[in-house]
C-alpha cells in the first residue's frame, strides 16, 4: 500500500500562479454580478476590468521583486515559472490591456460592449496569454494558447457585423489548424525526449547530438507552422487582413500587440536552443521566413486602399522584423525584441484608436469601407488636430527620428550587425524605407488632398470621449517623448533578459 505524499503549500510556491488567477477571478466576478443584476451600464464593467488589471499589475511587481532577489523561480510542481521573459511579457500584456479597455467607452453604442460576457471573456483571454509566457511546459502553453484563442474568436464575432462573423470563422479555422500543428509538434518532441518541458527537451536532444535529426525536423516544421499562424508570418498570414478588417478597430489594434508578444516568448524559448546547437537548416528556414515576411507584407501594404488593411499588413511586416531577434539569438537581440515591441505597442495602439474614434455604426450609401484612404482626404482642413496625431503615429511606424519606433528599429538593426547578420540588417533597413511610402501615403491624403466625403465634416469626433482622448493622449506622449526614456527602458529590459539566461 502506497503511503500518502504530503505536499506543503510552501513547496507549491503559489506566487507563481497569482498573476493568472487574478483575471480569472475577475472574470467570474463579472459573470456572477451579471447573473444577479443584468443590464448594468458598460462603464461599470470597464471600471471593474481596470481594477482587476491594476491588481494583476501589482502582483507582477511582487513577482518581479521575487525574481530580482532569487532569480528564476519554479512553482506548482515546477510547471509555472517566474523568469525575466515571463515578467516582461506579462507587463506588456497587462499594460496594453489597461489601455485597451477604456476604448469601450465610445459615444456610439456598439453591441459587444453591452454584454458583461465581453469583459469576462477579455479577462479570460489575458489569463490565457499569461499562462503561455509563464511556463516552459508545452502542455500548459497549449492550454493557455487555446484559452486565449477561444475567447478571442468570440470577442471578434461579438462586433455583430457580417464581416465580423466571417472574420471569426476564418480565425477559428486557421487557429484550429495551428493548434493541430502545435499538438503534433509537441507529440514528436515528447516521443523523442520523454518530456514536455522545453529545457529538458533541449538537454536530451543535445546529449543525443541530434541522432534523430529527421524526427527533430518534423517536430520543428510543425512548430514553425503553428507559430507562423499565430505571428502572421508569410505564408501563414492569409487570415490577418480579413480578420483585422472584420474586427472592431480597437480589438484589431489589441490583436496586433498582445497575442504576438505571447507567441514571441514561446518561440524564443523553443527555437533558440535549436539554432545555437548547430541545426543549420532551422537557421536558414527562419532567415527566409523573416526576410519574406518583412518584404512581401510591405509590398502588399503598398497597394491597399483601406487604412485598416494597410495597418494589418504593416503589423505583419513588424512581426517579421521582430522575429529576426529570435534568429539572431543574442542577449542584445532578445532585449531588442521587448524594447521594440513596447515602443510598437504604444504607437500601433494609438493608430488603431484613431480609427476607432472615427468608426461609424452605419456606412453611408456609396461608401464601401469605413476606413478607406478617401475618407481621410483633406482631414487636415476639417480636423487639423486629428490629422496631426494620425500623421505622428504614421511617422513613428515608418521609423523616422526622433519618434518612438525609430529607436526600436535602430537597436534591432544594431543587434543584427553585432550578431554577424550584416546582410539581414541591410534588408531590414531597406524594408523600413519601403514601409515609409505607404505610411506617407496616408499623410498625403490628409494634408495634400481636398475632402471627398462631405457627409461627415468632422470624422474625428464620431466616438471621441474623454476616456478615449486620454488613451490617445498617452500614446501621443509616449510616441513623441520616447527618446527621453530610451536608456532607462533598455537597461530595464536587458536586466530581465540577461538574468534569465537569454
Amino acid at each position: 500500500m502506497l503511503s500518502p505524499v504530503n505536499i506543503s503549500m510552501e513547496s507549491l510556491n503559489l506566487i507563481t500562479l497569482a498573476p493568472m488567477l487574478i483575471p480569472v477571478v475577475g472574470a467570474l466576478l463579472i459573470i456572477i454580478m451579471d447573473l444577479f443584476k443584468s443590464e448594468q451600464d458598460k462603464s461599470l464593467y470597464v471600471m471593474i476590468s481596470l481594477l482587476i488589471l491594476g491588481i494583476d499589475f501589482m502582483a507582477l511587481l511582487e513577482s518581479a521583486g521575487v525574481f530580482a532577489k532569487d532569480g528564476t523561480v519554479m512553482g506548482v510542481f515546477d510547471v509555472m515559472m517566474i523568469d525575466g521573459l515571463a515578467i516582461l511579457s506579462q507587463f506588456i500584456i497587462v499594460v496594453a490591456s489597461m489601455l485597451f479597455i477604456p476604448l469601450a467607452l465610445s459615444k456610439s453604442r456598439f453591441s459587444e460592449y453591452a454584454y458583461a460576457e465581453f469583459f469576462a471573456l477579455f479577462l479570460f483571454m489575458i489569463a490565457g496569454f499569461q499562462f503561455m509566457v509563464s511556463t516552459d511546459n508545452l502542455i500548459l502553453v497549449f492550454v493557455g494558447l487555446e484559452t486565449a484563442s477561444l475567447a478571442l474568436y468570440t470577442l471578434i464575432a461579438m462586433h455583430n457585423r457580417d464581416k465580423s462573423f466571417e472574420a471569426a470563422v476564418k480565425y477559428f479555422t486557421m487557429g484550429a489548424l495551428a493548434a493541430g500543428f502545435y499538438s503534433f509538434g509537441a507529440m514528436v518532441f515528447y516521443a523523442l525526449t520523454g518530456s514536455v518541458e522545453i529545457n529538458q527537451i533541449a538537454s536530451v536532444l543535445s546529449d543525443n547530438n541530434y541522432a534523430d535529426i529527421g524526427f527533430v525536423l518534423v517536430g520543428v516544421v510543425f512548430m514553425l507552422a503553428s507559430f507562423g499562424f499565430k505571428l502572421s508570418m508569410v505564408p501563414f498570414h492569409t487570415w490577418t487582413p480579413d480578420v483585422y478588417e472584420g474586427s472592431s478597430s480597437a480589438l484589431a489594434g489589441y490583436m496586433s500587440i498582445v497575442p504576438k508578444i505571447a507567441a514571441f516568448v514561446v518561440a524564443m524559448r523553443l527555437f533558440e536552443f535549436l539554432i545555437h546547437s548547430g541545426v543549420v537548416w532551422l537557421e536558414v528556414v527562419l532567415y527566409a521566413l523573416v526576410v519574406i515576411t518583412m518584404t512581401m507584407a510591405n509590398i502588399w501594404a503598398l497597394v491597399q486602399q483601406d487604412v485598416k488593411r494597410m495597418l494589418a499588413y504593416s503589423s505583419i511586416s513588424h512581426a517579421g522584423f521582430v522575429m529576426a531577434a529570435i534568429l539572431i539569438g543574442t542577449t542584445q537581440a532578445n532585449s531588442a525584441l521587448f524594447f521594440y515591441w513596447i515602443l510598437f505597442s504604444v504607437t500601433n495602439l494609438g493608430s488603431f484608436s484613431m480609427l476607432w474614434i472615427s468608426r461609424q455604426k452605419k456606412l453611408p450609401s456609396g461608401q464601401q469601407s469605413d476606413h478607406s484612404f478617401d475618407k481621410f482626404s483633406g482631414l487636415a482642413k476639417t480636423s487639423p488636430l486629428a490629422a496631426s496625431i494620425m500623421a505622428l503615429f504614421m511617422l513613428s511606424l515608418a521609423g523616422l527620428p526622433p519618434f518612438a519606433l525609430f529607436w526600436g528599429k535602430m537597436y534591432m538593426i544594431s543587434a543584427a550587425v553585432t550578431g554577424g547578420y550584416t546582410v539581414l540588417a541591410l534588408i531590414m533597413a531597406l524594408n523600413s524605407a519601403i514601409a515609409g511610402y505607404y505610411y506617407l501615403k496616408l499623410i498625403v491624403y490628409m494634408f495634400m488632398k481636398d475632402p471627398i466625403i462631405v457627409h461627415n465634416a468632422d470624422i474625428s469626433a464620431v466616438n471621441a470621449t474623454n476616456a478615449i482622448k486620454t488613451i490617445v493622449g498617452v500614446a501621443v506622449i509616449g510616441t513623441i517623448f520616447a527618446f527621453l526614456t530610451v536608456n532607462s527602458l533598455l537597461e530595464f529590459v536587458t536586466s530581465f533578459v540577461y538574468n534569465s539566461g537569454y
